[in-house]
């Protein structure tokens, strides 16, 4: 409960910090990405500054999702995981 309390908190500040300007489709796309790499044994905070990151480096008009995108995107995978500290 408390990792869900801490997920939560720093997601409203990231969010509220102006860092981050996501309109109603991009929160959803980040979700999906979110939920895509759940299971990747990083840390929630981690996935969801990688996320972000992505979800900033794509265009608004992209079809795909942020975990299709990034599969033809190596250097800003690349960079999106050095900026979240993906290990």
């Amino acid at each position: 409960m408390q990792r869900i309390i801490t997920s939560t908190l720093l997601a409203v500040s990231v969010l509220a910090s102006g860092q981050v300007f996501a309109g109603e489709d991009d929160t959803v796309w980040i979700s999906k990405c979110m939920n895509d790499n759940k299971r990747e044994g990083q840390a929630t905070e981690t996935v969801m500054l990688y996320c972000h990151c992505m979800n900033e480096k794509m265009s608004d008009n992209e079809t795909k999702s942020i975990t299709e995108w990034e599969k033809t995107h190596p250097k800003e995978e690349a960079e999106c995981s050095a900026k979240a500290g993906w290990k």
